[in-house]
């Protein structure tokens, strides 16, 4: 009896053993076949630490720019930018460029001290067979040399051209439109381009976060006086005009102190008095130093060397009250959204006072 139920215990344990092996395989097998193939591709890909599916970076990308829509491939080789614009954007992404306008850039841009890339000089007389010469994959056209494009296409028609510039003078359906929907869309395209869209997403909502600041710190009654400084002269800055102070009018609805018929968008201001300036007693002076980003005049006289030392404006509530904003020293050579950024936090911080 002993022995027989001795064997009867080792058969089930040799049929436990059998099944235990066969759902063992079982489940290796299932296990398997969740997995996908591992297959090659020419494709670039980014995979997320949670496991999610593969994003697949486009080879070219539609971008739609001043004048219609351009195929130009992700991540370009050889990129020659002309937009002040983009600069700075472009520097902060470690984008590599081949040639820039650098007699119109601030000194201390990373593409300016770098000595591999080219000078395209300025936009009177730019060097364009440079631009043949690096044989690139993009140019980047905008403000000053928005008018070389057609040039630009003929001499690099194997090229993806795309013009960048916006007006920020004309007239829109809303009010500074122009400027805002310029910054955010170029901004955009820029980061498709260059595989940066969640760093131009942050830069969009940077943006809109400090619009929204500097809109909602002004009282909407205090009298607004926009200047240009420019060879130690002071120019009036007109309202809805003008690249800088002009369209902010527009966008944060100030009331101007002073508005001049025929005002121009000179980029040294209009020649209107001090004195003039002056009796407009204006609560506020914002100010633009064009000099202060031009590398070549190392002996320019500061801006606020210039207002500090104006008599006509010292009885201003404007001056004598300290409601003075200026807007950041490269503005002139840098008109870039981190720069709007930085001007429209510093107009917040200001006005909130």
């Amino acid at each position: 009896m002993k022995r027989s139920f001795s064997v009867k215990l080792i058969m089930m344990m040799a049929l436990l053993v059998l099944v235990l092996a066969a759902c063992s395989n079982s489940n290796k097998e299932a296990n398997q076949a969740s997995q996908p193939a591992n297959t090659n591709t020419n494709a670039s890909a980014n995979t997320s630490d949670t496991g999610s599916e593969p994003v697949t970076t486009p080879a070219t990308v539609d971008i739609t720019d001043a004048h219609g829509t351009v195929t130009v491939p992700v991540n370009p080789k050889n990129v020659v930018a002309l937009d002040s614009r983009t600069f700075e954007t472009l520097a902060s992404w470690d984008v590599k460029l081949a040639a820039v306008p650098k007699d119109v850039m601030p000194a201390d841009s990373p593409y300016v001290t770098d000595e591999s890339v080219q000078n395209i000089g300025n936009h009177r007389e730019p060097n364009l067979e440079l631009i043949a010469a690096a044989d690139p994959e993009l140019v980047i056209i905008g403000q000053r040399f928005g008018g070389f494009y057609e040039d630009v296409k003929k001499l690099v028609p194997n090229a993806a051209v795309i013009d960048l510039n916006f007006d920020v003078s004309e007239k829109a359906a809303t009010p500074g439109e122009n400027l805002v929907k310029g910054f955010k869309d170029s901004t955009i395209n820029l980061g498709k381009i260059f595989d940066k869209n969640e760093e131009a997403e942050q830069l969009v909502a940077a943006f809109d976060q400090a619009l929204g600041d500097a809109k909602s710190a002004y009282n909407g009654t205090d009298k607004v006086m926009s200047v240009v400084v420019s060879g130690g002269n002071i120019g009036f800055s007109a309202p809805h005009s003008g690249r800088v102070w002009g369209p902010l009018y527009d966008i944060f609805g100030w009331a101007p102190a002073l508005e001049v018929e025929g005002a121009t968008a000179d980029h040294q201001g209009d020649e209107v008095s001090v004195e003039a300036i002056a009796q407009s007693n204006p609560d506020w002076l914002f100010v633009l130093d064009r000099d202060a980003s031009i590398s070549s005049e190392t002996e320019a006289v500061p801006a606020q060397d210039v207002i500090d030392n104006a008599p006509a404006l010292k009885n201003t509530t404007a001056v004598a009250e300290g409601r003075i904003v200026y807007a950041p020293k490269d503005t002139y050579t840098n008109e870039s959204i981190e720069t709007f950024i930085e001007l429209f936090e510093n107009l917040a911080d200001a006005l909130a006072k």
